[in-house]
């Protein structure tokens, strides 16, 4: 059984040194769209794009200093995974403060659950970072394995959320660049999946996919423009499901829904597959 469930929950966390600085900041900001729907000195693409007055995307922090390859959680006894058999399926972020747009934090991560869906195993990886001034951001990273359900243990809670049956408050269009992945990937995440129009089509896509990842980021940056006043540090938390691919050159429609209290309910398509789904079961809270 290529998963061991008791083993790999009994597993001691791991502990790594992550650091970042302002370039870092600034080439995943790009990476995630910013500067390139305004002219590119509007002060409010700026705060993203130039490091004086630089504010950090939350989302920033699945891929500061490494990013999540580097808490190594699925690497460890009681999980030998077959990475064709691997999909990104949900993520999570909570902010305990604003991120720093320069610093260092040591990353502890561990495997939080195993969930046994039937047909697919599912994991859970939480990665909590701190710095001297304490606790920075918590990532509970979601993995689906396919194939590997069955082996008995629990089903887990389900997370679907279904947006209110309303006109969403905001409704956006973001043009996404063709060019868009090449420039994300120098964040850190290199597979050839987003890149190499060959080997896409050995996964089954007739052209590379954009990453999961840039998706959720460019989502959220269009909420925090468009809900938030474009403060980035008033987001608490924001979770994600991925449920469809995206394309370089498509458009994501955003729709935000606002339903009181710090709460927003969030759906992200591709405009031109016919409002297919890229993120379901969004939701962001902020204060």
């Amino acid at each position: 059984m290529p998963i061991d469930a008791a083993a790999a929950l009994a597993a001691p966390p791991r502990t790594t040194d992550l650091t970042w600085d302002s370039k870092d900041v600034l080439l995943y900001h790009l990476g995630v769209g910013a500067g390139a729907h305004r002219p590119a000195t509007d002060p409010d693409e700026l705060r993203y794009t130039y490091e004086k007055d630089l504010q950090v995307l939350p989302s920033f922090v699945t891929v500061a200093g490494g990013g999540l390859a580097k808490a190594g959680a699925f690497d460890q006894p009681g999980l030998r995974l077959d990475l064709a058999k691997v999909l990104h399926g949900g993520q999570r972020i909570e902010l305990h403060r604003p991120v720093p747009a320069s610093g260092g934090a040591v990353l502890t991560s561990r495997l939080a659950a195993v969930y046994d869906k039937g047909k697919a195993a599912v994991l859970v990886m939480r990665s909590e970072a701190a710095d001297a001034g304490g606790p920075l951001w918590t990532c509970d990273t979601e993995i689906f394995v396919r194939g590997e359900g069955g082996f008995g243990g629990e089903r887990g809670a389900s997370s679907r959320i279904t947006p209110p049956e309303r006109a969403p408050e905001w409704e956006r269009d973001v043009p996404v660049r063709h060019d868009q992945a090449l420039l994300y990937r120098l964040s850190g995440d290199w597979n050839p999946l987003h890149a190499d129009p060959d080997f896409a089509k050995l996964a089954g896509f007739d052209r590379p996919i954009l990453h999961g990842l840039c998706s959720y980021g460019t989502t959220l940056k269009t909420v925090v423009d468009t809900a938030l006043g474009g403060d980035a540090s008033r987001v608490l938390t924001y979770s994600t499901r991925f449920a469809g691919i995206f394309f370089p050159g498509e458009t994501l429609r955003v729709r935000i829904w606002d339903e009181g209290g710090g709460r927003l309910v969030v759906t992200a398509s591709a405009v031109e597959r016919a409002d297919a789904p890229v993120l379901a079961d969004t939701v962001l809270s902020y204060h």
